[in-house]
């Protein structure tokens, strides 16, 4: 079963992926999609989008390169500003899925 992604977790998950390394747009989503045992999905209108704005924000920094088959490829990597916001991004999300599972724990009976 697929799952959609929550507002606001892409640009967690590409920061997460891009920690491990530079690599191109392809290869970020498949790493968000190995990681998920094939649950998340990015689709390339939402990943472009993402990867463009958080250059825009200097979370990454990008430049041409080849990729493994061989095609111009756009590669990113993170940012030593990049790597605080993914800090503060994994920080965040842990304090708000702590709060929705205690919310999910309490019994109503």
């Amino acid at each position: 079963m697929r799952l959609e992604l929550l507002q606001g977790t892409l640009d967690l998950l590409v920061l997460k992926a891009l920690s491990v390394g530079p690599t191109h747009g392809y290869g970020v989503a498949r790493w968000i999609q190995d990681h998920s045992n094939d649950t998340l999905a990015v689709e390339e209108g939402s990943l472009y989008p993402a990867l463009h704005r958080m250059a825009k924000r200097g979370w990454l920094e990008a430049e041409w390169g080849v990729s493994e088959n061989n095609r111009r490829a756009r590669f990113y990597r993170l940012t030593a500003k990049g790597r605080r916001q993914l800090a503060l991004e994994a920080k965040l999300w842990r304090q708000f899925t702590d709060v929705v599972a205690g919310i999910l724990s309490v019994d109503n009976g």
